[in-house]
């Protein structure tokens, strides 16, 4: 031995994986009482206990050739060295995904996670044990609960210049975060965006503040940035999409779909006309992937040709469009026809976890705007996102993520046959939205049949514990962003019907399907039932002022 840390060992294969097991189990404890013991001094233990806990520090656990030789005179030697095989083989797994570039095969079991996020935990210098900060951002955490939620990462990422840049003070921190943007990469690939630059941004902030950063990064990216002063926006009834343009100080030139027959599809021409128009004044175009039906994601491609043509930025709002292989390969074929500057999608409406994280990203032609979002992130940022997706991409594996993009195109389909039984049953219809790969809409015209608010019909779905669903009806006005809406819930300022939707999203089953339609039927029948005693009550009161 000559002292130095090596993770070296020999594989012995002299017992049976149960007793591998339990010894491996044991050896945990030992080395766990042995490196804490040590790091335990006299002054720690004098301190009050209060102070104690504050200061404690992750529980970790390594092993090296002189800890192996150390404890195999407690523990018979080969069960040692088998079981310091195993705790090797899980510090190898970050290694193995930043040479790969690759999510893991199949998905990792909690321990080794949870054992791995410690690691990480160690190389941020809040967790030294013989650090002393005397600086006013030291990383430390008053909450022992705060503490174990964010496994004693408390650093962030990024420096003040840019938010993917390496952290000084949080080395695990700053590999953490470049190890979930590697893996949303390949998530990424894998549900079709092909030909996807290395460069990927994982923000701490929602779709719509990213889409701000995004629009604000392109601005500054003209050379007369000073004139441009508009985006020309596919029209997508949600205030966040219009809220992310003005906050950038944007003005936005509302281009409205075309209805061709019921779904609504991108007006082509329109955009061109108002591209010659803006001229200089204009920074990009804005489409949209994911939306509610009838309204249809918009061709992209069609709108990455004619940026290509005209010099014009062209930025992807795809916020919850990974989970769908058609969407994402409409994609990879726009920056690879035409011209695409950004793409932004939500970590929580593709990845499974909570709210308070977006991705950037775009194809190997045009990365630049990419990293310009990243230097002009001000501050600072939050590891919260990456630490939930680092985690969710590593239990899922790539295994379990393709299994989950199956399982929801095939909830697709059955939602929608199960929905058009229901329409049949109650006189209804499921519009025909085949450019909406994930939201469909049904009809509700019993509501002006039967002379009801529509949105009733919404509030007893929520009672009924179905969320997500949203009734749309027209003639609604609504100014949001000091633009008016004529029409506002459909994307139109005069869709003909009145609907509700539903989306097949990932991680919607069949059992939930079921339990929907069936929460339908039932809501159908006591809709029409309220609907009829409202429209006696208000003919008898009719009655009764005429009379009077």
């Amino acid at each position: 031995m000559d002292g130095s840390e090596s993770n070296t060992v020999v594989a012995m294969d002299c017992a049976s994986p149960r007793e591998c097991q339990t010894l491996s189990v044991c050896l945990l404890v030992v080395v766990y009482h042995a490196r804490f013991a040590r790091a335990r001094t006299k002054s720690e233990i004098d301190e009050p206990a209060r102070v104690r806990v504050r200061r404690a520090k992750p529980r970790v656990l390594t092993m090296n050739d002189d800890l192996v030789a150390s404890l195999s005179t407690l523990v018979s030697g080969r069960y040692v060295t088998q079981g310091a095989e195993s705790l090797n083989a899980h510090t190898k797994i970050l290694t193995r995904i930043v040479s790969n570039r690759k999510m893991p095969a199949k998905g990792l079991p909690e321990s080794a996670i949870t054992m791995l996020m410690h690691e990480l935990s160690v190389m941020d210098s809040n967790n030294f044990i013989d650090n002393v900060g005397v600086g006013e951002r030291e990383g430390r955490i008053y909450s022992p609960i705060v503490a174990q939620r964010v496994f004693h990462l408390a650093h962030g990422i990024g420096r003040s210049g840019d938010v993917m840049a390496e952290q000084p003070k949080a080395c695990g921190s700053s590999l953490l975060a470049r190890a979930a943007a590697i893996m949303a990469r390949d998530a990424m690939r894998i549900s079709g965006m092909a030909d996807i630059g290395r460069d990927v941004c994982v923000l701490p902030m929602a779709t719509g503040m990213t889409l701000t950063m995004v629009l604000m990064s392109m601005r500054a990216s003209w050379a007369n940035a000073r004139e441009r002063d508009s985006v020309i926006w596919c029209r997508l009834d949600q205030k966040t999409c219009v809220k992310a343009a003005t906050c950038a100080g944007l003005n936005i030139v509302v281009i409205e779909p075309r209805l061709c027959g019921d779904e609504l599809i991108t007006d082509i021409e329109a955009i061109e006309r108002e591209i010659t128009r803006l001229g200089e004044r204009l920074v990009c175009v804005v489409t949209s992937t994911s939306c509610f039906a009838p309204r249809a994601s918009d061709d992209v491609e069609a709108v990455a040709k004619l940026c290509e043509k005209t010099n014009t930025g062209h930025v992807i709002n795809n916020a919850y469009g990974v989970q769908s292989r058609v969407i994402c390969k409409k994609i990879s074929k726009a920056w690879t026809v035409g011209r695409v500057d950004a793409v932004v999608q939500s970590t929580d409406k593709n990845f499974l976890v909570p709210v308070g994280g977006a991705i950037v990203c775009c194809g190997k032609r045009r990365e630049d705007l990419v990293r310009a979002v990243s230097t002009s992130y001000p501050g600072r940022a939050s590891a919260s996102a990456s630490i939930d997706l680092f985690i969710t991409l590593l239990s899922m594996g790539e295994e379990t993520w393709v299994r989950l993009l199956d399982e929801r195109e095939d909830v697709y389909a059955y939602m929608a046959s199960e929905l058009a039984k229901v329409a049949e049953e109650e006189g209804e219809r499921v519009l025909s939205t085949p450019g909406n790969p994930i939201s469909m809409a049904m009809t509700l015209s019993c509501a002006k049949a039967l002379g009801v608010q529509p949105t009733m019909f919404g509030s007893m779905l929520f009672s009924r514990c179905v969320s997500g669903t949203r009734v749309v009806a027209p003639g609604e006005t609504k100014t949001v962003g000091g633009i008016e809406f004529e029409g506002f819930g459909a994307s139109h300022s005069r869709y003909p019907e009145t609907y509700f939707t539903a989306a097949a999203a990932l991680g919607v089953t069949r059992a939930d399907v079921n339990r929907f339609t069936s929460v339908l039927r039932k809501t159908f029948k006591d809709f029409k039932k309220k609907a009829a005693a409202a429209a006696a009550a208000a003919a008898a009161a009719a009655t009764l002022a005429r009379e009077l």
